[in-house]
């Protein structure tokens, strides 16, 4: 094997005889077997589930209707239809979304639900091209507050102390910044009932970095309501060992409000993050899924990734490793391992 070249790390409900493969040693002091067998001690909160439960309860209570605006001449495109959403989030506030979609294509499709990285949102549809052009539709879903289009309107009554969102609401998670996030993020697999030409029994999660931790969070908290979820490089997981272990990114946010701010409140920091873990998460996710990371990655180091996908609960689990990479993780390399994957699982579009 080419040390340039990904391995993976595989949990195959199909061939429950084979073992997981260890990965290998390259000389780079990364992929050993401790990551294979990294599983830290679970931390979750006693009423996380209750948590969860009423929130998106009270979430789903708002109602509010799903509606969509065709926009595809706006940006001159002539193979794909895009459609300008807005779906019904935390408290029942708008979010916004780009549907994208091949044009002429006999539905219904299936649908890969994208959620976006750190300080990002939706941005432009002819950034997001590449699903609708292997015959997908593809629902990309802005955050609120990091994009521009879709405003954090309910801060709570949380103090944010440093730059960025990971403090904001730091002192309860009932008014964190990632529980309105991660509940909008819930509610856009919610709109894909409501949006015409969509198959809601095939809905692929995906993003990267911070959609990554996004889409694990959707998989961990719908069920077996969604088929698959892909997530790279994943953020959002193992927060102490993120925030310990990190050389650059938002895990440093922790870093610097424990250093400055309130070096006094560790454990209470870290037992509001709990109830947005994406290892937790991944203790109640049960769909296929197909992780990616890189293993000299300063943001997500390796360990938190392998965290996650080592507590994951559904047999159907894959690693792709990329040895050198860095956050950017297998780059342009990546769509083709997940284009295969799905076909695997029956996920690919019906020609």
């Amino acid at each position: 094997m080419s040390p340039l070249t990904p391995y993976s790390v595989t949990s195959n409900s199909q061939h429950p005889e084979e073992a997981p493969v260890p990965p290998p040693d390259f000389g780079t002091g990364f992929g050993t077997d401790e990551l294979a067998a990294y599983r830290p001690e679970s931390t979750t909160p006693q009423d996380f589930d209750e948590f969860w439960r009423r929130t998106l309860a009270e979430a789903r209570a708002h109602g509010g209707t799903v509606k969509a605006e065709r926009v595809t001449e706006t940006y001159g495109l002539r193979t794909v239809e895009v459609d300008d959403v807005r779906f019904p989030g935390w408290n029942g506030e708008p979010v916004a979304a780009w549907l994208l979609r091949p044009r002429g294509a006999a539905g219904p499709l299936p649908v890969v639900v994208t959620y976006i990285g750190y300080t990002g949102g939706r941005g432009l549809p002819t950034e997001h091209l590449f699903w609708s052009a292997v015959g997908y539709a593809q629902l990309v879903v802005d955050n609120r507050g990091q994009g521009h289009d879709t405003p954090d309107r309910g801060t709570g009554d949380g103090t944010q102390w440093v730059e960025g969102f990971m403090t904001r609401g730091i002192e309860s998670p009932e008014h964190h910044y990632f529980r309105r996030l991660m509940t909008d993020c819930v509610r856009a697999v919610d709109a894909v009932a409501q949006l015409p030409g969509l198959d809601a029994e095939r809905i692929v999660l995906a993003g990267g970095s911070q959609g990554g931790g996004l889409a694990l969070a959707v998989a961990g908290l719908t069920g077996g309501g969604v088929a698959a979820v892909m997530p790279d490089i994943p953020f959002l997981c193992h927060y102490r060992e993120g925030a310990r272990t990190a050389l650059d990114g938002p895990y440093q946010e922790l870093v610097k409000y424990l250093r400055w701010h309130s070096p006094g409140r560790v454990r209470p920091t870290f037992d509001t993050l709990a109830y947005f873990d994406g290892v937790h998460f991944a203790q109640r996710a049960t769909v296929p899924a197909l992780f990616s990371v890189g293993l000299m990655d300063p943001v997500c180091p390796p360990r938190t990734v392998y965290a996650a996908f080592n507590h994951y609960a559904g047999e159907d689990r894959t690693m792709t490793a990329w040895p050198f990479a860095d956050h950017a993780g297998g780059c342009g390399s990546n769509p083709p391992v997940q284009l295969a994957w799905l076909r695997e699982r029956g996920l690919a579009p019906r020609p």
